[in-house]
């Protein structure tokens, strides 16, 4: 009866690590550089002080409003 729970917790415990290992990670666990972001599909971003601007294009760098 109570071996069930403990192999299931156990799996539970040894299965975690593995799939939260993420994309800066490889096969192995070793650390790797992490792929840069994605431009967010509308193309537009925003910076540290909280301002849009356009990702790309001819008017890169140009504040827009913020969807």
């Amino acid at each position: 009866m109570f071996r069930l729970p403990t192999v299931a917790a156990a799996i539970a415990l040894i299965a975690t690590p593995a799939l939260a290992a993420g994309p800066c990670k490889d096969a192995k666990g070793k650390f790797t550089k992490c792929p840069p972001a994605a431009a967010p599909v509308g193309g537009v971003v925003k910076d540290a002080k909280g301002k849009c601007h356009i990702a790309n294009g001819a008017k890169k760098g140009q504040f827009t409003k913020c969807p």
